[in-house]
């Protein structure tokens, strides 16, 4: 599928390193990895608020024997040395703890969140907003803070967050009158429960969220069942957006009929339209070190969002090679399309998706391109 605009509007290359959080604080040479996954929202005055997720690296991980990790504690950013003997480093985001009864990692690089502004229709950068960035300041964020997701409800900004800790892989929500000046209100979801997408809506008067909890055991569906165990698109509901109860009811799981939605998660905050709630959210199929992960949507009941009203096993975005010709020299990973924000543009919506976990996509995907039927 082709559409009106499809571009990178935001990449590496155009963050100045010089204002990161991380300047002056380590003595080691650090380049920017990725950024990518911008949570997405409409400013009072019309232009789009992207949170663009700087994954800032080390340019040399690797010295005399031993990979580093770089870790916010107390205000200051330190580099943790682990012998090379002791890691496995086959993904370049990561590297994994070798032994043990569990699966233990690190990161190669530590993340935070910078307020890119674009003009209405999301065509150009109109402003870096290097002085309102988002960084780590609790314990349980001194890996980084990852993939905002905004969404505006009864006229305030909630923004969920995933903060990353040796203590727990938590959701976070920041509060916000103006989307500019965010308070951190602190975790909402516990250990590995992340991708938290909160309805542009209150339903029966409660805030509504898709969430998507990981674990390493699923059972499994009766042989002839529709749908394939793994991990799903759960939902849960609160009266305050800060205290949350899981749904009784499941929200969106993979499907027994194709492969290409084996594993998913949440990727735009729901919006309403006139067939319900649209929802868009990531397949991953099973390929190579990190899978390929494109985009699908599916429409919800609006008043029982454990409903599905239409949906399809076609995507509606896949990862565009074209799109990242251009900055091949910085590429480490590819089949990639993350989507993470939507905003109504009247015959259309505009899209933002990280692409590659390198650079910010955004897409004008036509109305009738989604419909019931």
């Amino acid at each position: 599928m082709t559409f009106p605009l499809d571009h990178l509007v935001f990449t590496p290359h155009d963050v100045d390193l010089s204002r990161s959080p991380l300047a002056g604080h380590i003595d080691e040479e650090t380049y920017v990895l990725g950024a990518f996954n911008p949570g997405m929202t409409r400013l009072p005055d019309g232009n789009l608020l992207m949170m663009v997720r700087v994954a800032e690296a080390l340019r040399t991980p690797i010295r005399e024997g031993h990979v580093r990790a770089i870790r916010w504690h107390d205000g200051r950013y330190h580099l943790d040395n682990w012998p090379l003997q002791l890691v496995d480093t086959a993904d370049p985001r990561k590297f994994m703890m070798r032994g043990g009864g569990w699966k233990v990692m690190a990161l190669t690089s530590l993340s935070w969140l910078l307020p890119v502004e674009l003009d209405a229709s999301g065509r150009r950068v109109e402003a870096v907003h290097y002085d309102q960035a988002i960084a780590p300041r609790a314990s349980y964020q001194n890996y980084g803070v990852e993939d905002a997701r905004i969404s505006r409800v009864d006229g305030r900004y909630l923004m969920t967050t995933c903060s990353v800790s040796p203590e727990r892989h938590s959701t976070t929500l920041y509060t916000s009158d103006d989307a500019r000046d965010w308070q951190l209100e602190g975790i909402v979801l516990d250990h590995q429960n992340k991708d938290m997408l909160i309805f542009e809506g209150r339903i029966g008067g409660k805030f509504w969220s898709q969430t998507r909890p990981l674990g390493d055991l699923y059972f499994a569906y009766p042989p002839d069942s529709e749908w394939r165990a793994g991990p799903s698109i759960n939902l849960a509901s609160s009266p305050d957006a800060l205290h949350w109860k899981p749904s009784d009811h499941p929200g969106i799981r993979p499907h027994a009929a194709t492969v290409a939605t084996a594993r998913m998660g949440g990727g735009a905050q729901p919006v309403m339209t006139d067939d319900g709630w649209l929802t868009l959210w990531h397949g991953v199929e099973p390929s190579g070190v990190v899978g390929i992960y494109r985009t699908y949507w599916t429409l919800l009941d609006r008043d029982e969002p454990w409903r599905t009203v239409a949906t399809q096993h076609q995507p509606l975005l896949e990862p565009n090679p074209a799109l990242t010709e251009p900055l091949k020299d910085l590429m480490y990973l590819d089949n990639v399309v993350f989507t993470t924000g939507i905003v109504d543009a009247g015959d259309h919506w505009i899209v933002a998706s990280g692409e590659a976990d390198l650079a910010c996509r955004i897409t004008h995907i036509p109305k009738t391109a989604i419909a019931p039927g």
